[in-house]
């Protein structure tokens, strides 16, 4: 839809304004209902779907929808598909993807019963099942067709979430899902992605851009030789939602090496939608959190900070900008508990730092105590930061009755606390090697008030702790201390990082030019 063709469908709009707004099915909300102005978004969408228009498309979705949605159905779903589809010649692909955004509205701002749920399951596996026999021709937006990935993963975690709360659970609730055993199953998820990212060739695609054979991040991911880019970029994006799945299920080395296609130290096709972004880095982030590659995560975490601070301005308008906020603030306190195990601050961008400093200065300092706050503090911070983890299997239902949700979680949290335990030692070990250069092992072990020989196991522990294996399968080091022992004597090696002066000074020019321009303004007055 265009603008102009948008404002003269507001007229109609505003007249049905004045009508009684649908109400909830309760109160005789009626399904049937379409609006004027909804009849004339429909019917400009699916006309713009049919000639491919991306950027009127792309309009439409990310601004009439929402505006829709804000003033007619805020607290209703949208009407049913079957009363919409006599203005889109009945249209199946429209039909189905008409759903999507109608279930997803529906999760956004109601409580989608069971039925609900059931039916939004059916509606993504024929929606994918389409894509995958190549049927799909049009063109839609990446943001479209993230948003659909993403929503895909949600509604299974909001499932499996839903579905081990068994505690207060209707007779009629339990027969339905004993009858829908299949619904939100793990696998059907699981091979629904996998299945889009082998159908679509994504991997070879990346493959051949980078020997230069292939333009696909130079274009988003669109086909301008007349083709779809629907199968391509859910392939691309689906790659990205495996890594989440399996962050969901706990099980981090399987998802990283389901986003290695993806270098996501170039700019790509997930860094054009500021959602599948932040998702990604996120969920990498964490990922290496758990597995112990520290560097790694600091690195990625402070490189989207820094963009997020940046750019939020620009995004204030989005409908996704609360939850760009809400992972924003997750990534600090993801950031603090990585620098406090492995306190590497000249890794920070300055200004990320700062900010972070300001969060989460105090309990920084307080969790190096490893005292029982300090546990707290990690207890605290994990659990603000953490993905809602899933148990993906359905429950007994011969056995009593009872609440699992909480599960997943607690058993994360318990191996996450045990790593910081496991460490509890190493801090101190840490300090007497930033004091020197040289020390032998019975003069350390005297300091340490332990035998020899527990400090040598200390120090075996301090090197196991300090490396990881990273996805090529290499040992990398996250200490920012190391050391050797020859001859009884620890020798300390501390790499050396360059200082970074030009973006200080660039920071203190802006800061200057500020005050200036505030003594002019009070000359002026």
């Amino acid at each position: 839809m265009t603008a102009n063709e948008y404002e003269d469908s507001r007229a109609s709009y505003d007249d049905h304004r004045q009508l009684p707004r649908p109400q909830s099915q309760e109160m005789g909300y009626d399904p049937n209902f379409v609006p004027d102005s909804v009849k004339s978004f429909i019917v400009h969408l699916y006309r713009h779907i049919r000639e491919k228009n991306v950027y009127e498309i792309h309009q439409m979705y990310e601004s009439s929808f929402q505006t829709l949605s804000e003033r007619l159905f805020k607290d209703t779903p949208w009407p049913s598909v079957d009363a919409v589809s006599i203005y889109v010649d009945n249209d199946h692909v429209f039909r189905l993807l008409y759903r999507e955004m109608w279930f997803r509205h529906l999760y956004a701002r109601l409580t989608p019963t069971l039925n609900q749920r059931i039916d939004s399951w059916d509606n993504y596996c024929s929606l994918f099942q389409v894509v995958l026999c190549d049927v799909v021709t049009v063109q839609l937006p990446n943001q479209w067709l993230w948003d659909m990935v993403d929503e895909f993963v949600y509604q299974f975690q909001s499932f499996c979430q839903y579905r081990a709360k068994m505690k207060n659970k209707t007779e009629h609730e339990i027969a339905i899902l004993k009858q829908h055993d299949k619904a939100w199953n793990v696998y059907g998820v699981l091979n629904y992605l996998q299945a889009l990212v082998e159908k679509s060739s994504i991997i070879q695609i990346l493959e051949r851009e980078k020997e230069g054979l292939e333009q696909f991040t130079a274009t988003d991911g669109y086909s301008y030789d007349g083709g779809s880019n629907v199968l391509k970029v859910l392939g691309y994006f689906s790659m990205i939602a495996l890594l989440r799945v399996h962050c969901l299920l706990g099980d981090y080395q399987t998802g990283l090496k389901c986003l290695l296609p993806i270098d996501i130290t170039q700019q790509g096709v997930y860094t054009s939608v500021i959602g599948s972004h932040i998702a990604t880095i996120y969920h990498y982030g964490f990922a290496n959190l758990m597995l112990r590659r520290y560097v790694e995560a600091i690195h990625e975490f402070s490189k989207i900070l820094l963009y997020v601070y940046k750019t939020k301005q620009y995004h204030q308008k989005s409908p996704q900008y609360e939850q760009i906020l809400k992972k924003n603030e997750q990534m600090y306190a993801l950031l603090a508990i990585c620098l406090s195990l492995c306190p590497q601050n000249q890794l920070v961008d300055e200004l990320v730092n700062s900010q972070l400093r300001e969060k989460y200065g105090e309990k920084m300092i307080r969790m190096q105590r490893y005292d029982d706050e300090a546990f707290a503090i990690y207890d605290e911070l994990f659990s603000y930061a953490c993905p809602k983890f899933i148990t993906p299997s359905a429950p007994s239902f011969e056995e009593p009755l009872v609440n699992y949700n909480q599960d997943a979680y607690r058993l994360q949290l318990k191996l996450f606390l045990y790593e910081v335990k496991q460490q509890q030692l190493l801090s101190g070990v840490r300090t007497f090697l930033k004091l020197y250069s040289t020390i032998s092992v019975a003069k350390l072990a005297s300091y340490m008030e332990v035998d020899e020989a527990t400090l040598r196991s200390i120090l075996v522990t301090y090197k196991h702790k300090t490396h990881a294996v990273d996805s090529d399968g290499k040992i990398v080091s996250n200490a920012d201390v190391d050391f050797y022992i020859h001859d009884d004597l620890i020798r300390v090696v501390e790499p050396k990082f360059p200082k970074r002066y030009a973006d200080y000074f660039l920071r203190q020019i802006v800061k200057l030019e500020g005050v200036i321009t505030e003594i002019d303004g009070i000359r002026l007055n």
